[in-house]
């Protein structure tokens, strides 16, 4: 298994500590599939922008069939969250 440095909630900040803020608003936390990009904080910027865009954003799919298909290709790939 790869082992990927990451930057604690209590050790970014600048852009990062923003993005956590805002991370922690939303979902209570900061998830793992954020801490393992926090080195690159614009990418990780970048990453929620696509993330935020696909799920909330203009759609011929409604919200509910756009998160079943995430949940699909999540258990297709054998993620756990």
């Amino acid at each position: 298994m790869a082992w990927i440095k990451i930057i604690a909630e209590d050790e970014a900040d600048g852009l990062l500590a923003k993005i956590y803020r805002a991370a922690i608003a939303r979902a209570g936390k900061v998830f793992n599939i954020l801490k393992v990009q926090s080195n690159n904080p614009a990418a990780l910027q970048s990453s929620l922008q696509l993330y935020l865009s696909v799920l909330h954003g203009e759609s011929a799919l409604s919200r509910v069939q756009r998160e079943m298909l995430a949940v699909v290709v999540s258990k297709t790939n054998g993620c756990h969250y």
